[in-house]
């Protein structure tokens, strides 16, 4: 898989989170208003994301969706949203 390839994929995946993402009415020590500013800043690198990916610096697009996951799977584990990545949901159906 190309690096372009493997970009576009983390950054179909991440809108798919965005389009389908619950934020939980109580979570561990963060105010719904702190997992906004979180999602936000989650948004804002899926945003820096494809704009490299137009600009061809896939390292830098790469990088910045990473962060974005990042975000968003510690959001998740701390139970402050609620969510599933495409791909593993397609997974555990297969098993």
């Amino acid at each position: 898989m190309s690096l372009d390839q493997l970009v576009s994929k983390y950054i179909v995946s991440a809108e798919h989170v965005f389009d389908n993402i619950e934020v939980a009415k109580s979570s561990v020590n963060a105010d719904v208003d702190s997992v906004k500013k979180v999602l936000e800043f989650a948004k804002a690198y899926l945003e820096d994301a494809k704009y490299y990916r137009t600009k061809k610096e896939l390292h830098v697009s790469l990088t910045s969706i990473a962060y974005c996951e990042g975000l968003l799977d510690a959001l998740r584990l701390l139970g402050a949203v609620k969510f599933e990545w495409p791909a593993r949901r397609k997974k555990k159906r297969e098993k």
